[in-house]
């Protein structure tokens, strides 16, 4: 089983291409998307998708209105933002629409994937939670 289902999101085809290689032999599966729109669209195929790695700089849709999307939509999928641009600011708003984590490209390889293990531990004990919570209620009942 891979460490996390992973949702690469970043406009650069080459940078997306050689990630998705080197994260997929570090044991995480990989999704690539190019866009944020894209990005939206490749949460809706796939419910397995536990962590975006997210570009903060995109054309069109960039990594703040995706990320506030992904908040919208699919509030337990955690994101890393990722950029070769970073600011205070865009750092600030994405941890204010709720990011994960904030990294800096290029980034260590071991932090990434330390960072993407952190965020999926997560989600899954957010979903543990619901689940427990759904079945006291269901116990209840019965009672």
């Amino acid at each position: 089983m891979a460490i996390a289902n992973v949702l690469l999101v970043d406009d650069e085809t080459p940078f997306v291409e050689a990630m998705t290689k080197r994260l997929t032999k570090r044991d995480l599966s990989i999704t690539p998307a190019f866009s944020g729109s894209e990005a939206l669209k490749r949460l809706k195929e796939n419910d397995k998708i536990e962590v975006v790695i997210l570009d903060v700089k995109m054309p069109g849709m960039d990594g703040i209105e995706t990320l506030q999307e992904i908040r919208k939509r699919y509030p337990l999928v955690e994101v890393v933002m990722l950029t070769g641009h970073a600011t205070v600011e865009s750092a600030i708003d994405g941890m204010k629409w709720g990011a994960f984590d904030y990294l800096m490209k290029p980034c260590d390889i071991d932090n990434l994937i330390s960072k993407v293990s952190e965020a999926a531990a997560k989600k899954r004990q957010h979903e543990n939670k619901i689940i427990e919570a759904r079945m006291k209620k269901i116990t209840g009942r019965m009672i």
